[in-house]
């Protein structure tokens, strides 16, 4: 095992004898382009004489002094990820490092960027799960909190951004300064952070209820500032420090809260205290749908709910990672629905979230929330639908089931007791137990500790009149993984009134075991019967045959938003589960798509299409299938309010399904402004979105996308050129794009990114069909020599999902047999991918029938 790899034992190993107090650090980022000095003296106390470890990724070090004393040869101490460090003192200890370190571009340690717009260099750090050691030499486990005293010298023209907030600099030399914080309060290394360089944007403040007034700054690259809305995101960012601090009842802990959109960033958002950094997408340069603009809001206020859940209270270790994102992402859910302007938040959380956890929950891979993570492998691998999406599901329930007032009277209890500390599972049970006089011993079990999904189907009887005579819930497992849960919900009846379906009937109860009775509804009469209205439950829905009838042909006569897409949510799962062909599902969503308000379903819906119409239409069919989407989508376009949200989403959609010649030409014709629709400009963005699409169906050559980047020779527009090129339906392209980013290692995250998913985007796949077997052979290969998050973007990335079929779960079979040794990341990728085909090919045979 490699020495990078720290495992669960070896953390508490340390922990056991080791506690932290102070870490002084002290960067130079004027050396030159690939390195950086960085020196750390760390505080700490030993409870025993024996020797230990501190764990730093650098190029070299050059000093190692303990309790004074310098090491005679630190290169020898030195193994590339930790520093061996002889027996300690027993009580305080002070260990000083003095190290080279390198910059990163791939989005981990701390990440160098130069702007092709006007040559600015850009840092930021990223050190989540274990990533602060390309930084700075530490102690790299979330239980050892300290604080951190931070100098840097870098240029005088930068801005400088760390969890303190930023002192007045004092020159140092030609063009250069300095800056000293003060220190931070006590936190895990993951959390801390460096922002630097010249970023720029709009300053405000807030006054939190203990009447502090709290500095805010929202930034982003010079060249992109302009479009950086730093008003929005400060209104939404008070709002919810308003709505945290009443519900948690505790104070915002920090002193400043900065937001920076960053580039190359290799996920949403990071919650560093006071420093959150945020991806570029979020930062508008043209025109984005609601959808969009919702999912930013909502990320602000999971970063924030984190300034709580994670920051001022963290886990003991990665088993508990869900303590941070399922409550951030439950917490962060329920703000946007009180206090922002996405009142449907829960109906977007029905969708799109909850729909990400079905899926990864009927993954080979899936696990329990609270996971087994027995090392920093293990963790990397688990930040996934079931640690965000399906943990804030199961909250919700758990809210439902103990009632919200004793679910937050608990967590304020939590947050009195363990403010700045460390804790895990039985911390929080044991709050939410006293509050709500529940044992929650079984109910943890079964949620939080065993993994899977369970499907709820009605068993109802009827008279002649339609009217119950009885009415019960089924409830099964797969056969993985066979527990059945206690489910608080509600069943709703829905009656069709002058043409609208509207409930009549509303009943909420306990479900437990194979069979739960219903005897409430006995009686009753209604057109449509939906289990877990109100969506208050994790599971799997189906529907009986009348019902399923009546939402068939009139789904978009429901007057309730939430109840309509839970709809939807059920009819995609029986797609999924092959009980609903895929053609039917696609004339479902074509039938009623403009019947929908909300733009995140819409977005929804209009990517389910895309799937039913591609991967999961029957083989023989879905070239047809796919060029009347596209011809459907395009008229709903046309049909569509000017300038409206619908109206983007439709064109963007039409681009991405585009297939006959006909298409192409509609496709040049925006481009080129013989074609237009009303109130719609063909902004920056979208013209790239034409561009790749008229690129997949070879309506324009390399020099055409060289002439579209000259005109937007920007970071974005590189990344969106390296797609369109990669598109290009001939040998030649596909092999130049493997050969850039498998056979070599010179572009950063992003960068590989753009160029798989033009890779990605055929109308013909035996141009993919090559590289079927030079896959299975690259990758032991890639996931040794780059980064982990190279590696998994490579690997996940190119793994052969559409072209293919019974061939690629050979191949795959073939490759798991064989390496049943490789590392466990690795194999889940695998897993996982082959588990995808297999769905496919299930899909595809009901389809059929």
């Amino acid at each position: 095992m490699s020495s990078e790899n720290l495992t669960r034992d070896e953390a508490r190993s340390r922990a056991s004898f080791l506690s932290t107090d102070t870490y002084e650090i002290r960067l130079d980022l004027t050396t030159d382009e690939r390195t950086f000095l960085t020196e750390t003296t760390i505080r700490f106390s030993s409870t025993t004489a024996q020797a230990t470890f501190v764990d730093l990724i650098a190029e070299s070090v050059e000093e190692i002094e303990l309790n004074g004393e310098l090491l005679a040869d630190p290169a020898a101490c030195f193994d590339g990820a930790r520093v061996r460090l002889p027996v300690l003192r027993e009580g305080e200890n002070t260990v000083r490092i003095l190290a080279t370190g390198r910059y990163m571009n791939t989005g981990e340690g701390l990440h160098r960027f130069v702007d092709p717009v006007d040559e600015e260099v850009y840092l930021y750090s990223q050190f989540e799960v274990s990533d602060a050691r390309r930084m700075f030499a530490c102690f790299e486990q979330p239980d050892l909190k300290a604080t951190y005293q931070l100098t840097v010298t870098a240029p005088s023209h930068w801005r400088v951004i760390s969890v303190s907030p930023t002192p007045d600099s004092t020159p140092a030399g030609k063009d250069n300064a300095t800056w000293v914080f003060e220190p931070t309060e006590r936190i895990s290394t993951y959390l801390f952070a460096l922002i630097a360089g010249n970023y720029q944007g709009g300053t405000g403040e807030i006054t939190t209820r203990d009447g502090r007034t709290i500095p805010m700054g929202v930034f982003a690259r010079a060249s992109l500032a302009e479009h950086v809305d730093a008003q929005n995101v400060i209104d939404v960012t008070k709002a919810g420090i308003d709505f945290y601090e009443e519900a948690f009842d505790q104070d915002f802990p920090f002193r400043k809260y900065d937001q920076i959109f960053v580039p190359e960033y290799n996920m949403g958002a990071m919650e560093n205290p006071g420093a959150i950094t945020y991806v570029e997408a979020y930062v508008f340069r043209s025109e984005v749908s609601d959808a969009t603009r919702e999912r930013r809001d909502l990320t602000i206020l999971h970063e924030l709910a984190h300034m709580w859940f994670g920051d001022l209270v963290t886990m003991r270790w990665w088993d508990d990672l869900w303590l941070n994102e399922s409550f951030a992402e439950y917490a962060s859910t329920l703000a946007s629905a009180e206090v922002t302007r996405w009142a449907d938040s829960w109906t977007t959380f029905a969708l799109s979230e909850k729909g990400w956890a079905y899926q990864q929950d009927q993954l080979p891979s899936t696990h329990p929330i609270v996971a087994d993570m027995i090392d920093f492998e293990a963790v990397e691998t688990n930040f996934d639908g079931i640690t965000y999406a399906k943990g804030a599901s199961v909250l919700r329930q758990l809210v439902a089931y103990v009632g919200r007032e004793e679910f937050f009277a608990g967590v304020r209890a939590y947050f009195a007791k363990h403010a700045w500390g460390n804790t895990e599972l039985t911390d929080l049970l044991v709050e939410l137990e006293t509050t709500s006089g529940r044992d929650l011993s079984s109910w943890a079990q079964l949620w939080l500790q065993r993994a899977g999904v369970n499907t709820l189907r009605p068993v109802i009887e009827r008279d002649a009149e339609g009217t119950v005579t009885r009415f019960a819930i089924a409830q099964t497992a797969p056969a993985e993984h066979q527990t059945l849960r206690p489910h608080r919900l509600q069943v709703g009846g829905f009656s069709l009134q002058n043409g609208i379906l509207v409930r009549t009937e509303s009943v909420e109860l306990d479900v437990d075991g194979e069979l739960t009775e219903v005897p409430a509804l006995a009686g009753k009469r209604a057109d449509l019967w939906l289990l877990n209205d109100g969506d208050l439950t994790y599971s799997k829905v189906r529907l009986d045959e009348e019902s399923l009838a009546v939402a068939m042909e009139h789904l978009r006569d429901l007057d309730d938003s939430l109840a309509r897409t839970l709809l939807w949510s059920a009819a995609w799962d029986m797609v999924r589960d092959g009980e609903l062909p895929s053609r039917r599902y696609q004339q479902l969503v074509l039938a009623n798509l403009t019947g929908e308000a909300s733009s995140s379903v819409v977005r929804t819906l209009l990517q389910q299409l895309e799937s039913v119409a591609g991967p999961y239409a029957a083989v023989d069919q879905r070239a047809q299938r796919t060029e009347s989407a596209a011809s459907a989508v395009w008229e709903l376009a046309l049909a569509a309010e000017a300038g409206s949200d619908a109206q983007l989403q439709f064109v963007e959609s039409f681009a991405h399904l585009a297939r006959t010649v006909e298409h192409r030409h509609t496709l040049e014709g925006l481009l080129g402004g013989t074609v237009s629709l009303p109130g719609r400009e063909i902004d920056t963005d979208l013209r790239w979105k034409l561009v790749i699409s008229l690129a997949v169906l070879g309506g324009i050559d390399v020099a055409g996308i060289d002439e579209q980047l000259a005109a937007d020779d920007t970071q974005s527009g590189r990344k969106h050129a390296l797609t369109a090129k990669a598109a290009l339906p001939t040998e030649v392209s596909k092999a130049k794009a493997w050969r850039r980013t498998v056979e070599k290692d010179t572009l950063a995250n992003e960068s590989v990114t753009a160029v798989i998913q033009g890779f990605r985007r055929v109308v013909d796949e035996s141009l993919l069909a090559p590289y079927r077997q030079r896959y299975f052979t690259m990758i032991d290969q890639v996931w040794k020599e780059r980064s982990n998050e190279i590696a998994t973007r490579l690997v996940g990335g190119y793994f052969p999902h559409a072209y293919g079929g019974q061939a690629v779960l050979d191949a795959a079979d073939q490759w798991l047999a064989d390496s049943e040794d490789a590392p466990f990341g690795l194999r889940r990728i695998i897993i996982e991918g082959r588990d995808t085909v297999a769905r496919q090919e299930r899909v595809r045979a009901a389809d059929l029938g």
